[in-house]
């Protein structure tokens, strides 16, 4: 897109987005095998079995027909019909003919495509051959074919050779130099770069979430030394802003929410925001990438129990593992009969947040049967679960509310007795100076009453109220005068009453700095609590098979290399993540390093090295510069796993400091930019739209952490930022939020089940239970958002007064600063008259509807008294038409393409 002209059209941006599903079979032996003439069964074929066959033919003893398809020889052994297949001869082929007549598999299974049924009968043609010799028996040991070992995610971190290119006039960096020899491969080269206005509005809502102001572009602009950009994005990385916007981004992989979901009871989690402070304030710290994976993976297991009188770094610690408590969570409201398994899919769940975030792999498919695709048995991915399982003992659940850690230590609580102490002191006090004027008063009424009532009059007074007999309370009814109350006096003696207040101030401001009682969501173990793990027959957890013991998956580490203990003696917990924590972060690990530098990768970029960043697996996007993941993984690995230092080397590169420039013959070669031969347009994301809003509208709230900003239902059924005020029993006006709704999205409420409408328009993610790469739709509700909602037309008034105090009234003036707030650079003159022309048009249309003079109120001037000062000019009317125009003009560029798209 071309920033320098200003776009407002009526039409939406329209992408369309063809997807192209194949099974591993169609992928790998039907594209790239067809073509070839060798067909072998381990390379082949048996990808297209494991996914459509082995279900009911060898996996997990289900033998159908007797037939197992799990070996050539098998097949050929065939089942209770006889051979399954005859070498040389497809047609007479028994599974072949099953095949092409749709009786295999069953109708309910996944289908075989037409490609993949010839495929197989070619491969019997060419005498069903295999690429070496098969076991005698089936093993655990022969789950995982060479073939599966081979594929590219599973081999070893190695450091690539840079290579080199041609055009060496364009490497800044090294990955320069791997996405400029791509490019040289198909006679490509590089988009010139960028104009420095559209790089620091690129930069900074890449680091920050929020636009640049006018005043940092314009210093940049002016800044003509060679390492002007660098110094941007130190400046960048120091502020507040950067830790806010990166640690969204691991919130959404660790799915987070303040929230249990489940149904729509929807349970608040009042301490998850705990969690998400502890992610920015890590990000924002630089805290090295290791260190973060092993204290949310295992950091109750760095402190030990009982976890009480805390210091801060210990707190820290096992605030981490909320990463491991963000799935949903029904297990306090499901019902009985729905426990078992609810509490079986929390595990689950949280399986998948760790294994997509950390793994790049769909474990979770292995949990009813092997893995349809990937090299991973339902074993490995119960022994996977063991890892786990001291932390979620389902026999000994404990729910959300009996995990909580209360903070307080020793000697605060010590603190808040003494305080409570010294107010009871007060209160005693207090009590005894009412006590006393009320006896005196008693005594005074006493004095006129008959004197053979005092007596008892004096006993029924003194005596509790709930203590009196029916005498004592007739008596003291008939002598109202001498049933006196504190009350009573302080209600007709104004001194009283304010000296009675002054007491109970006194007191509850001194309770007032008690510290408060606050809890920390964390995942902790019983010590010596080691609840055995059992395979679960077809995932059933009410059909358990055999114990397992904890591993890591086999086809990523053999137990040789990655020691998981049953129980480490050093501590008292079971050590079984914080050793998988450890050997994850070991270097070794052959997909950590991968999926953390391409999911990086993807939030500068907009697309991922691997375009499925939750799937490295055969199912996901194969990479389209394997040779730089690699480099990029090991240089993070081996230099200290600092994120600020892999943010450098990404910005300061040619690759990210391109045009969004691109010609007709690069389209007609990489049409969707994989090759990376320039910048690709990206709209902004939820937060960061609503976060520019505030911003330009000078409205936006910088503070940070704390409780979430409360989200409410409107009356029109819209999620909008609100105290709900029920307290009447029914809905009472929207309690006053005092600034916090303008703060920053990140620190919005978040609930399953009421996610704020403003953000969910703009493709916020659901946390099912995570998100693992966002999607951006342009749709027409967008479009009318724009238009008509409440939040968007309230900053527009707050621009228009904005532009107005800081431009005066000229036209002129205030087209351009409403371009320079809301878009970010300097308009060009021909859009400043486009503006100027679209204020006068509009101030003539709300000045032809507004009211005539003679239907306005009759107003006398104020006679000024002499010598008096001119009073000071107020802001102007937003009923003015020309301030009306000013606000449409506002809400307009924010609507505009050069606002909504980073280029």
């Amino acid at each position: 897109m071309k920033r320098g002209s200003f776009m407002l059209r009526a039409g939406a941006l329209q992408t369309l987005i063809v997807l192209l599903l194949a099974s591993p079979g169609v992928g790998a032996a039907s594209g790239k095998g067809a073509a070839r003439a060798d067909v072998l069964f381990e390379r082949d074929i048996r990808p297209i079995f494991k996914t459509h066959c082995f279900h009911c033919h060898g996996e997990d003893g289900q033998l159908k027909a007797g037939l197992d398809l799990r070996l050539q020889r098998l097949a050929l052994q065939g089942g209770k019909h006889g051979s399954a297949i005859v070498p040389g001869k497809p047609a007479e082929s028994l599974l072949v003919q099953k095949l092409r007549e749709g009786e295999m598999p069953p109708e309910e299974k996944p289908r075989l495509t037409p490609q993949q049924i010839e495929l197989i009968a070619r491969w019997v043609e060419q005498g069903a051959r295999v690429a070496r010799p098969e076991p005698q028996a089936i093993s655990e040991d022969h789950l995982i074919t060479d073939e599966e070992r081979n594929y590219w995610a599973f081999q070893p971190l190695v450091a690539r050779q840079v290579p080199a290119v041609r055009g060496v006039y364009r490497v800044r960096t090294p990955i320069d130099a791997f996405v400029l020899a791509k490019l040289e491969e198909k006679g490509l080269t590089f988009s010139p770069d960028t104009d420095r206005p559209t790089l620091i509005r690129r930069a900074t809502f890449d680091l920050t979430g929020l636009p640049p102001t006018p005043a940092e572009v314009k210093a940049f602009v002016a800044d003509t030394s060679a390492d002007a950009f660098e110094h941007v994005i130190d400046r960048l990385l120091a502020s507040p802003r950067y830790g806010e916007r990166w640690g969204r981004h691991w919130l959404d992989v660790a799915g987070y929410a303040d929230s249990d979901g489940y149904n729509e009871v929807d349970t608040e989690r009042k301490f998850a925001w705990r969690y998400r402070d502890y992610v920015i304030k890590s990000i924002q710290a630089d805290m090295p990438f290791d260190q973060f994976i092993v204290e949310q993976l295992a950091g109750d297991e760095l402190v030990k129990p009982p976890y009480e009188d805390l210091s801060p770094a210990d707190v820290e610690k096992l605030t981490a593992t909320g990463f491991l408590r963000m799935a949903p969570d029904g297990s306090a409201v499901a019902p009985a009969a729905d426990k078992k398994a609810v509490l079986n899919q929390v595990i689950a769940d949280e399986i998948k947040v760790v294994s997509t975030a950390l793994l790049g792999l769909t474990v979770g498919c292995a949990q009813c049967h092997d893995h349809r695709y990937d090299p991973i048995p339902q074993v490995d991915y119960f022994r996977f679960r063991a890892i786990f399982e001291p932390a979620y003992d389902a026999k000994s659940w404990r729910l959300p509310q009996q995990r909580l850690i209360p903070l307080l230590s020793d000697a605060d609580r010590q603190r808040g007795k003494d305080i409570e102490a010294q107010a009871a002191k007060l209160d005693s006090e207090r009590k005894k100076w009412e006590d006393e004027l009320v006896e005196a008063e008693f005594q005074k009424q006493l004095a006129s009453i008959a004197e053979n009532l005092r007596e008892p009059l004096t006993k029924a007074f003194k005596t509790p109220v709930a203590k009196r007999t029916a005498a004592q309370t007739k008596l003291l009814k008939a002598h109202p005068n001498a049933n006196i109350e504190f009350g009573n006096l302080a209600s007709a003696n104004g001194k009283l009453r304010d000296e009675q207040k002054k007491r109970l101030d006194a007191a509850a401001d001194l309770r007032a700095t008690k510290p408060s009682e606050e809890f920390v969501a964390a995942l902790t173990e019983v010590p010596g609590n080691l609840p055995p793990t059992h395979v679960f027959n077809r995932g059933d957890c009410d059909q358990p098979k055999q114990a397992v013991t904890p591993a890591e998956l086999r086809i990523l580490g053999s137990p040789s290399v990655v020691a998981i203990p049953e129980k480490d003696k050093t501590i008292p917990t079971s050590g079984r993540r914080l050793a998988y924590a450890r050997w994850l972060t070991s270097g070794k690990h052959p997909l950590v390093g991968r999926v953390l530098v391409n999911r990086f990768w993807m939030h500068h970029l907009g697309r991922g090295i691997v375009a499925s960043p939750g799937d490295f697996g055969t199912l996901g996007e194969r990479p389209t510069h394997p040779e730089l993941l690699d480099w990029l993984a090991a240089d993070f690995t081996a230099n200290g796993w600092q994120l600020k230092r892999l943010h450098k080397q990404i910005m300061l590169s040619t690759v990210y400091r391109q045009s969004a420039r691109h010609d007709a013959a690069q389209d007609a070669i990489d049409p969707d930019n994989k090759l990376l031969g320039h910048w690709s347009l990206r709209r902004l994301d939820a937060e960061q739209f609503r976060d520019a809003v505030l911003m330009s509208s000078g409205k936006l709230n910088e503070k940070m952490f704390g409780p979430p900003v409360p989200v409410m239902n409107d009356p029109f059924g819209q999620v909008v930022i609100g105290k709900e005020n029920l307290s009447a029993g029914r809905p009472g006006p929207v309690l006053p939020m005092n600034g916090e709704d303008f703060r920053r999205s990140v620190y919005v409420q978040f609930r399953r089940s009421r996610p704020l409408s403003l953000l969910a328009t703009f493709d916020s993610p659901s946390m099912e239970p995570n998100c693992e790469a966002r999607k951006a739709s342009t749709v027409a509700p967008q479009s009318l958002l724009l238009m008509n909602n409440e939040f968007v037309i309230d900053r527009s008034v707050e621009l228009a007064e904005r532009v107005r105090a800081e431009a005066g009234p000229d036209a002129v003036a205030q087209a351009k600063r409403a371009w320079q707030l809301a878009i970010g650079n300097e308009p060009g003159d021909a859009d400043v008259e486009d503006l100027r022309r679209y204020l006068a048009e509009q101030t003539a249309r709300f000045e032809a509807r507004k009211p005539s003079a003679r239907t306005q109120p009759a107003t006398q001037p104020v006679a000024k008294a002499a010598g008096a000062k001119t009073a000071p000019a107020t802001k102007p009317s937003m009923s003015e038409p020309s301030m009306q125009a000013l606000g449409t003009l506002g809400q307009a560029l924010w609507s505009s393409n050069a606002f909504l798209y980073i280029d």
